[in-house]
């Protein structure tokens, strides 16, 4: 797990103006030289390791009317509803994600004109699991029941909060042993903390997979790898450098 640094010594009239309380007002810039300064830039990451799954599983049924393929579809989807809640889903965890019906259009190319030939109505529902061992059972079962459309598999960690702030923890202590450095070899030591700003820089706990239900009807049970993926945070922080006594 690596982590970079960037630093830089700062002196003189290094700050215009500082934030003053919640309020969101500025203080008049300092009329006296303002302290040297350093700030460092660092690096800090977490491997995340997902623990939670969500699907996302689509009927489409066709008819010659409306009517037809909306009860079509209406009995594949809720037989799908039901196997999940028997693997032990709540109802909670299952959602409505998407309903739409529309018409099947056929077009003749000798009249060069196109006609309603039936109806397609698409449901599809967003399953949250807390186990990743009944992704690939709430898969095969669903497919087994009519479904035909596994639009998204996405998985994610329960903990991000902590895993963000562990890997925050690790930037500042790199950051402050980098600048520690600095300060030493320029004569001084570390003054008070002045700024500490944190950034977001990549890795999101969330991590999609991309599934194609038609491939996965071949293989049974459907395999899945959820992985891990990398947590990165990036913070800024400024220290007032004192120099040694002479």
């Amino acid at each position: 797990m690596s982590v970079r640094c960037q630093s830089r010594l700062l002196a003189g009239a290094a700050i215009a103006a500082l934030s003053v309380g919640s309020s969101g007002l500025l203080a008049q810039a300092p009329t006296g030289p303002v302290p040297p300064q350093i700030v460092v830039t660092g690096q800090g990451e977490a491997k995340v390791v997902p623990d939670r799954a969500a699907i996302t599983i689509g009927v489409q049924a066709r008819g010659v009317t409306a009517a037809a393929a909306a009860s079509e579809n209406a009995r594949k989807q809720r037989a799908i509803i039901d196997t999940l809640r028997a693997l032990g889903v709540p109802a909670e965890q299952i959602g409505t994600q998407n309903y739409g019906v529309y018409p099947d259009m056929a077009y003749d190319p000798k009249t060069q004109t196109s006609r309603v030939s039936g109806y397609v109505v698409n449901n599809s529902v967003r399953v949250e699991l807390k186990s990743l061992d009944l992704v690939s059972r709430a898969i095969d079962a669903s497919l087994a029941k009519g479904a035909n459309q596994i639009s998204s598999l996405e998985f994610k960690a329960s903990n991000p909060d902590e895993l963000r702030r562990s890997a925050l923890a690790q930037a500042v202590t790199k950051a402050r042993a980098d600048a520690e450095v600095l300060a030493r070899t320029a004569g001084g030591t570390l003054g008070p903390l002045v700024e500490l700003t944190s950034m977001d820089v990549g890795g999101p706990p969330i991590i999609m997979r991309s599934y194609d239900a038609a491939a996965s009807m071949k293989a049974t049970p459907t395999p899945i790898e959820p992985g891990t993926e990398t947590l990165r945070v990036s913070v800024t922080v400024r220290w007032q450098f004192i120099s040694a006594p002479r």
